[in-house]
């Protein structure tokens, strides 16, 4: 794969909604692109000790964060691919991948109906699975071990974009 937006999240509370950051990473042609961080006004709109203490962020840093559907419409015009690519693929979106795409991607279609947007079915790959796949060896596949394991090094991660760096480092190497 050549062409995928990497994407990661980070959420306020053990509520799927409660997105309060975004990373994406736009890979064309086997090379980064583009990228794109935004903090999130989550929803519910409260933040537990877990959560803090595993990414960092709290209700202040996102007090003034812009609500998910604003933030949304500057991925998407990340994601849209050309009239010729879009004809060529058939479809209109660049592939998302995530590390451990189950909690991304349920992340992503929770947002998107609690503000009641048209969810596009995006496709989603995952570099945790293809990470078990090709690398089973592994004494674990959490994306710090496959990103090392790949020639990446993850400086901070549970940063939203310095993860959804990493995923993209592991999808052009394993994908």
């Amino acid at each position: 794969m050549r062409d995928f937006a990497a994407i990661d999240f980070e959420t306020a509370n053990f509520q799927f909604t409660s997105v309060c950051s975004v990373g994406v990473v736009i890979v064309r042609n086997g090379e980064i692109s583009d990228s794109f961080y935004s903090l999130i006004q989550p929803e519910p709109n409260y933040y537990n000790r877990f959560c803090t203490n595993i990414h960092g962020l709290r209700r202040q840093d996102t007090e003034e964060a812009p609500v998910f559907p604003k933030v949304w419409k500057e991925v998407e015009k990340l994601l849209l691919l050309s009239d010729e690519d879009a004809k060529r693929l058939g479809r209109p979106y660049l592939p998302l991948v995530a590390h451990n795409k189950a909690f991304d991607e349920t992340c992503l279609k929770a947002v998107f109906q609690c503000y009641q947007m048209d969810y596009p079915d995006y496709d989603f790959y995952d570099t945790l699975w293809a990470s078990r796949r090709v690398m089973p060896d592994l004494e674990n596949h959490q994306l710090q071990t496959v990103a090392r394991a790949c020639g990446y090094c993850l400086e901070h991660h549970h940063h939203a974009l310095a993860d959804a760096e990493a995923c993209a480092a592991i999808a052009m190497k394993i994908l």
